[in-house]
C-alpha cells in the first residue's frame, strides 16, 4: 500500500477554479484500478495551502495513474495557476 501526498499553494484569486479542478481529479482517480481513498485539506495557517492525501494498492497503480493523460492534463491546468511548483511525495510502509 502507498499514500501519495500532493502539496498545493493556490494563487488567491484562483482557489475556486483549483478546487473545482481538484474534485474533477479526486473523481477521475476514483475511477482508477488500485486505488483506496483520498482527501484534499487545507492549511488553517495558510487557506491557499493544499493537501491531497491519496492511498492506492500499490506504487505500480498509483504510477499508472500518474503517467495517465487525463490526470497530466488536469494536473498541468492545476499547476499553471500555482505559486509555486507541486510537491509530489510516495510513502510506504
Amino acid at each position: 500500500m502507498v499514500k501519495v501526498l500532493v502539496e498545493r499553494k493556490i494563487a488567491g484569486k484562483n482557489v475556486g477554479e483549483i478546487v473545482r479542478l481538484l474534485r474533477q481529479l479526486r473523481v477521475q482517480a476514483m475511477q482508477q484500478p488500485g486505488y483506496i481513498s483520498g482527501e484534499t485539506l487545507h492549511s488553517v495557517d495558510d487557506p491557499n495551502l493544499y493537501l491531497v492525501i491519496s492511498t492506492w494498492e500499490s506504487l505500480e497503480q498509483w504510477q499508472n495513474w500518474f503517467k495517465n493523460p487525463l490526470r497530466q492534463k488536469l494536473a498541468t491546468e492545476i499547476d499553471d495557476s500555482l505559486k509555486s511548483p507541486t510537491r509530489l511525495r510516495v510513502f510506504t510502509n
